[in-house]
């Protein structure tokens, strides 16, 4: 058989099988998840005991919290048939745990739906919250408010809008942190492979960011001091105002400031630029091993320590 034959055997192989897909997925609607192996359920848990902390661990499940309408809390979870959430009030705490019952076997298949547990909650102040999930994207909408907070997923992104009168604690591996409009006690938010993103916030004490591959974004934010660290990926600060000290320092990425302010600023980037507007005076100390510094004379205020190795140095007053 020649090797032109064979390409056009193939080829045919190849159309053939894509006609039949679409046929078939055309009868299905394009639904997805009518060719899921495993099947899924969904389970309502009403909860009458009182409660003020709650603890959530799942393994695969998106996290969402909503306002119960009724006053009544419940948790809804979609699940897989045999992977289940128990839901359980113990000594003033919620918890759902995930309780997966699956033989080896149970994992050969396909699956194109998304487990979710939805904690529908009355409004109040709730002291702690900790969440534990290996894949999965969490959400907390602002109309609930804690004591503390306590997130950390593998695989998801989270989006944190409620209010927490302590500490903030989300961390990620593979995902991005989004907090927006929240008062706190203190923010601590880090990621592996994702990026931070922090806006309208206003912080009592101290914000820390650690990122290793993903970017910072800081804005319309007041807090007491702020510490962010990334190994690639730039931190971008604007209408940021700290009462206490700005520590930034980046492996490869910039740094930029639009309108912000601290009593004493200090910015190291390996290879990148730091650039931007501040609201004051400052005594500047900048250093460049191959870059262009440029920046006010300034005898009065804090101290402006900035370092780059590849990157030029770009600073004003407004």
């Amino acid at each position: 058989m020649s090797t032109k034959l064979k390409i056009f055997i193939a080829s045919a192989l190849v159309a053939v099988g894509l006609i039949i897909f679409a046929l078939v997925m055309s009868a299905l609607g394009w639904d997805f998840t009518k060719l899921n192996t495993s099947k899924y359920e969904t389970n309502t848990h009403e909860i009458t005991e009182s409660f003020d902390d709650i603890s959530i661990n799942t393994d695969t499940a998106d996290i969402r919290f909503l306002p119960a309408q009724d006053g009544k809390c419940k948790v809804v979870c979609y699940e897989m048939e045999k992977v289940r959430h128990e839901v359980t009030v113990t000594e003033g705490i919620l918890t759902v745990e995930a309780v997966d019952t699956r033989a080896w076997y149970d994992y050969i298949g396909i699956s194109f739906s998304t487990q979710t547990v939805t904690v529908y909650l009355p409004a109040g102040m709730y002291k702690a919250l900790l969440i534990r999930s290996d894949t999965g994207h969490v959400e907390l909408p602002n109309d609930f408010s804690f004591g503390e907070l306590d997130v950390e997923v593998g695989t998801g992104d989270v989006n944190f809008n409620a209010s927490v009168t302590g500490a903030v604690k989300i961390k990620a591996s593979t995902g991005d942190v989004t907090v927006k409009g929240v008062t706190a006690g203190a923010l601590d938010l880090s990621t592996s492979t994702g990026g931070v993103t922090v806006s309208e916030a206003t912080v009592l004490g101290d914000i820390k960011v650690s990122t290793s591959t993903g970017s910072t974004s800081i804005s319309d934010t007041e807090c007491g001091s702020l510490t962010s660290t990334a190994s690639t990926g730039g931190i971008y600060l604007s209408s940021t105002v700290a009462s206490g000290s700005f520590s930034l320092e980046v492996g490869t990425g910039s740094i930029h400031f639009n309108a912000c302010d601290a009593a004493e600023i200090y910015a190291r980037a390996g290879t990148g630029s730091v650039t931007g507007t501040l609201l004051s005076e400052k005594v500047f100390i900048a250093t460049s091993s191959t870059g262009t510094v440029d920046v006010p004379r300034g005898t009065s205020g804090g101290v402006c320590e900035i370092t780059t190795g590849t990157g030029d140095i770009r600073l004003s007053i407004d």
